[in-house]
């Protein structure tokens, strides 16, 4: 295709202009003044106009250093309004809910999860039972969820009612338990107390998968590794390595990890050349789903599936950190056409 179709983009942007907070507006461009030492009423028409004109959220401006950039560097920058259009260009309305329902997700990919999992139902309290207390501690999820949210972590040991539990779990919606994840040592270097994800945005042209860009996210601990519990992300150039420190959308930047001391930089994913193989077997999963943002882990054994996300958001280089004015949208091009 040459170009995205208008009409998502008018009814972003009018979606957009209905619920523009203009005070929330007016503290990023403060954030940014400081940060790049310009005038906050020349940020915020920058940001206003770069909305409008270019597609760029508002996040994406403060998140990218757009304010520090050439309009030529921004134009390589992936935005969250060109990835929603791809969206909804590329995945198709009929299998997403495929990827919003964690437990119908967890039954279409189970070959690729490599994990025990089971749904949590009326009078199978036994079974839960006996799956945590074989497993020691478990993961659950709530079906629908986003952003780390309605994922809960729950140790055999600290449970003295399983009736009770099972009933707690049924009552807070939490219906799918998962066996937690053991990530390679890699990763349990950086963070060992939070299975620590890899997001890899993909595009299935019906032949071949190809990767668009790769983050690797970080944990403080927590169940998740997402910003809401403390995480942050460094992207990751092809061959898997780390192309700076990490940082998040909170304005926190890490050379080294806050707990572990490891240096940021010097992360290299393993089994770079699995992993590629394996976003290219679970992309001809649900092929009119295209793009997708692939949360995997890196097992000891290789990549093992976490969800996919067809609304794939972006992750993308913060050139005051790394040092590189340059983004990821040329990738997207090459292999989308847009």
């Amino acid at each position: 295709m040459s170009r995205l179709s208008l009409a998502p983009r008018i009814r972003y942007l009018l979606g957009r202009a209905r619920r523009i907070d203009v005070g929330s507006v007016v503290e990023r461009a403060k954030e940014a003044s400081e940060q790049h030492h310009k005038a906050v009423p020349a940020i915020v028409v920058d940001m206003l106009w770069s909305a409008a004109r270019h597609n760029v959220g508002f996040q994406d401006y403060i998140d990218y250093d757009f304010a520090m950039l050439t309009k030529a560097e921004r134009e390589t920058y992936m935005t969250h309004p060109v990835s929603n259009q791809l969206s909804q260009r590329f995945d198709h309305p009929d299998y997403r809910w495929i990827f919003q329902d964690k437990v119908e997700f967890d039954k279409q990919f189970s070959p690729f999860l490599k994990r025990e999992w089971m749904t949590v139902e009326e009078g199978n309290a036994d079974a839960v039972r006996e799956l945590t207390e074989r497993l020691g501690t478990i993961v659950t999820k709530e079906p629908v969820g986003q952003a780390g949210t309605g994922v809960h972590r729950y140790h055999a040991a600290d449970i003295d009612d399983w009736d009770e539990f099972h009933r707690g779990l049924l009552d807070r919606g939490e219906l799918l338990i998962e066996e937690v994840i053991r990530q390679h040592d890699a990763l349990a270097a950086v963070c060992p107390g939070t299975v620590n994800t890899t997001r890899i945005t993909a595009f299935f042209d019906g032949e071949k998968a190809h990767i668009l860009a790769i983050a690797q996210k970080f944990g403080r601990g927590a169940v998740s590794d997402q910003m809401t519990f403390g995480g942050f992300y460094t992207m990751l150039d092809q061959n898997g390595h780390a192309i700076g420190a990490g940082y998040d959308s909170h304005g926190h930047v890490h050379e080294t990890h806050p707990d572990s001391g490891f240096r940021i930089a010097d992360f290299q994913l393993p089994y770079m050349e699995e992993v590629r193989a394996f976003i290219d077997d679970v992309a001809r999963v649900v092929p009119q789903v295209q793009y997708v943002g692939w949360d995997i882990v890196v097992s000891p054994d290789g990549p093992v599936l976490v969800e996919g996300n067809w609304g794939a958001g972006v992750y993308e280089n913060k050139p005051s950190v790394t040092g590189i004015r340059t983004g990821h949208k040329p990738r997207y091009r090459e292999v989308i056409g847009f």
